[in-house]
């Protein structure tokens, strides 16, 4: 995918992974640090941050769906971008704030692309409009093995979803293809193991993230 320069003053940071890697938890501790040091957070998730977003989460991610064809999967998931980019990830950094993401772009490719067999190039094709030109500053990727992410959301004790619910080799295409992105880009990609220690992963993307900031109103990033 061609980098498109975006013209907005703000930044944008996504946490990618398998389900079980503990991005929610980063993307927290990052906004309560950014927020201390005086920056304007907005946290959001994909599929959703929109009302309708939300709503096609809901539908997609519902395991009474299954099985959902492949192509359709890959345009609702799209569909849901879109809204998601227009009503408020680009909204937002026009103001000047920082935008946490669970999820982007890259779960399409991993999960529709790898997962699903569509083909990497064909779901980044098909984003494309949904994007709008609009590519992170950064992209952190927790990489974590099919089997400590299938214990830890059996830790959490919640139900899974159609994602979760994959077998092994489904968990391992989808890994593989986060890495396989993080290789083409390396300057705008952090990929770090997911089973360290919280505070330690939050330390590092801390470090990493600090020169892509945007000034606070006191001057300092």
């Amino acid at each position: 995918m061609v980098r498109v320069k975006d013209s907005t003053r703000g930044a944008l940071i996504v946490f990618e992974g398998g389900d079980g890697a503990g991005k929610s938890t980063q993307v927290s501790a990052l906004a309560a640090a950014l927020r201390s040091a005086g920056h304007e957070v907005t946290c959001t998730r994909e599929p959703g941050g929109t009302p309708l977003a939300e709503a096609v989460r809901a539908l997609v991610l519902d395991p009474s769906h299954a099985p959902v064809d492949a192509t359709t999967e890959a345009l609702l998931f799209a569909s849901a971008r879109a809204d998601h980019v227009s009503r408020m990830i680009r909204p937002a950094l026009e103001r000047g704030e920082i935008v946490l993401c669970d999820r982007f772009v890259d779960s399409s490719v991993a999960y529709q692309g790898a997962g699903r067999g569509l083909g990497t190039e064909h779901v980044l094709e098909l984003n494309h409009w949904a994007l709008q030109g609009l590519v992170p500053e950064l992209t952190v990727v927790l990489a974590v093995d099919p089997a400590t992410a299938e214990a830890r959301r059996h830790h959490r004790g919640v139900a899974v979803d159609r994602m979760e619910a994959e077998d092994s080799a489904f968990h391992r295409a989808v890994n593989a293809a986060f890495l396989d992105l993080a290789a083409r880009s390396p300057e705008r990609y952090l990929v770090l193991d997911a089973a360290e220690p919280a505070e330690t992963i939050t330390r590092t993307v801390a470090a990493r993230v600090a020169p892509l900031l945007p000034r606070t109103p006191g001057g300092a990033r």
